[in-house]
């Protein structure tokens, strides 16, 4: 017989404060839907912090972006429900100087162009790396704080993500690149952003239990938008309430209901990418849980 490893009470999850996932997850963790008797211990954090944790597999389940998931094939799986993938909402490459000067200058091998990013494990630094392969600067920063340090000239160009990009133009700051219309340009495929991600080890059964409860959760957000405006309000910062929604309706889709083949596919071909370029070594594991036990 094969061994089961116990099931943690609570089970660890992480997730960050922005909007859509407070939206995904307020309804599983403040028991506005039937969890099955799981109970869940919450650690909200920035998701290069969560991709950190991951890598010292701290969190039973985590939000994390699918590039820092490239690295973590052999410990942890992909669920099918909470993804982020969609159109047009893809990172933005923005500065305080001429766009044509700073695309000019990136294109420079051993440019001396310092970049501030959100994670060097994040998928936007990931979509960078693949339009500009040559920038040897990067400059690792919280994503709430890449805007000010692009208008103090601390950085030269930003790499912004989540709710900064309805905000850059407010402050005066210049588009570079629409990293999003990159990749959707290139591949013809909805952007892969971030995904739920569970350990391995864990027994299919749970793996399954847990990806059905977080799929109600994003239904019963999506059939009550209201009912989690209090939990998205107490970690939005100073976010205005239209952001916040802006926030939500670009992250939250179909695909954070179920990914779908197509949205498998995205990630897939994320990876292929990475793989031709030598970001990633070759991926041999089934990375999504089976989607049989899922439904």
């Amino acid at each position: 017989m094969n061994y089961a490893p116990p099931i943690p009470k609570p089970i660890t999850i992480g997730f960050s404060p922005c909007p859509n996932d407070c939206f995904i997850f307020d309804a599983m963790i403040h028991d506005k839907i039937d969890t099955e008797g799981l109970k869940f211990e919450v650690f909200m954090e920035d998701v290069e912090a969560l991709n950190q944790k991951a890598f010292q597999y701290k969190l039973d389940i985590t939000k994390l972006s699918y590039h820092a998931y490239a690295y973590l094939t052999s410990e942890y799986q992909l669920l099918n429900a909470g993804s982020a993938l969609g159109n047009n909402c893809g990172p933005l490459l923005i500065s305080n100087a001429s766009p044509k000067a700073i695309v000019s200058e990136l294109q420079i091998p051993n440019s001396k162009l310092k970049i501030a990013i959100p994670g060097k494990y994040t998928t936007a630094n990931f979509l960078l790396s693949l339009a500009y392969p040559a920038i040897p600067n990067k400059v690792e920063m919280v994503f709430s704080e890449i805007e000010d340090a692009v208008l103090e000239g601390r950085v030269d160009a930003g790499l912004i993500i989540h709710e900064n990009r309805f905000t850059y133009e407010q402050k005066g700051l210049k588009k570079i690149i629409d990293l999003g219309e990159y990749w959707e340009t290139l591949t013809k495929m909805p952007i892969p952003l971030g995904g739920i991600a569970i350990k391995r080890m864990m027994p299919d059964e749970l793996k399954s239990q847990v990806n059905k409860i977080i799929r109600k959760s994003v239904e019963y957000a999506f059939a009550n938008p209201e009912s989690s405006l209090n939990f998205v309000k107490q970690h939005a910062q100073e976010m205005s309430e239209e952001v916040m929604y802006k926030h939500i309706h670009l992250y939250v889709n179909n695909y954070s209901i179920d990914i779908g083949a197509k949205g498998k596919q995205a990630v897939q071909l994320l990876f292929n990418k990475a793989q031709e370029t030598g970001i990633i070594s070759e991926i041999k594991e089934e990375i999504f849980i089976n989607s049989i036990v899922s439904s």
